[in-house]
């Protein structure tokens, strides 16, 4: 599997756990008196704080990924193209007067 998709379904694993659902697994865990409140506490701000580490890398690794993407297939970004456009109509134009 590419490292692409490796950290896609990374990301994606730990978008989902936010912060209701950490506190809903966990207020089960300490009614049933599998965990005690601080230790909920403490895991639910570890989860939330890996999860923001874990979405900023991968959103790094999108832009890595997107950035090689333009140079391998030497994509035009929109505003150039637009730039262009621009300069060829005034170009016509100046054609069309003569």
């Amino acid at each position: 599997m590419s490292i692409f998709k490796e950290a896609f379904y990374l990301g994606l694993g730990a978008m989902s756990m936010t912060r209701e659902k950490a506190e809903k697994l966990y207020d089960e865990m300490i009614a049933k008196g599998e965990t005690s409140r601080e230790e909920a506490k403490q895991f639910i701000e570890d989860a939330i704080k890996k999860g923001e580490e874990e979405r900023k890398e991968m959103r790094n690794m999108v832009r890595d990924e997107i950035n090689e993407m333009r140079s391998d297939f030497s994509f035009v970004r929109k505003s150039d193209f637009d730039a262009l456009e621009a300069r060829v109509k005034e170009l016509e134009a100046k054609l069309g007067q003569q």
